[in-house]
């Protein structure tokens, strides 16, 4: 699983709101159009959030589903796009001395047509999207914090 990291100003706490909202999630998930719903208890293990991916007019509808969720610190997504694959996404964070965190997010396929890929092109793929799916969540995140 390839790994790409970030830190930011924003605290930990600041983080986890913006990422305990499942209606946020288009905002920072680079590909993610729209929250069609979100489960009550989002984001507990368990808990689906319902999204469609693409640009219109070629969206298609699918979800994600929390497997593990601990407040403030991880929160693990197992991400779909059926028919293309499905993805855990793995995301930690972690308190910086000076009061931001660091934030590390690794994904890699594990199901679908998409594990033809062989793992280094997935993650040469991976890291460019995940980059900028970091630079946004810090970005809403430093903006609560402000």
């Amino acid at each position: 699983m390839g790994e790409v990291r970030r830190t930011t100003t924003a605290t930990p706490a600041a983080v986890w709101e913006v990422l305990a909202n499942g209606w946020y999630y288009p905002a920072w998930v680079v590909g993610a159009a729209r929250v069609r719903a979100v489960s009550s208890n989002w984001p507990a293990a368990g808990a689906l959030l319902h999204h469609s991916v693409g640009a219109w007019p070629v969206l298609v509808n699918d979800r994600t589903e929390s497997l593990r969720c601990e407040p403030e610190r991880e929160l693990v997504l197992l991400a779909s796009v059926w028919p293309i694959g499905r993805a855990p996404v793995h995301l930690v964070l972690a308190p910086t001395t000076d009061g931001g965190c660091e934030i590390v997010m690794g994904e890699d396929v594990t199901e679908g047509p998409a594990r033809l890929v062989p793992g280094p092109v997935r993650q040469v793929l991976f890291a460019p999207r995940n980059g900028e799916t970091l630079r946004r969540l810090a970005y809403l995140a430093e903006r609560r914090s402000a």
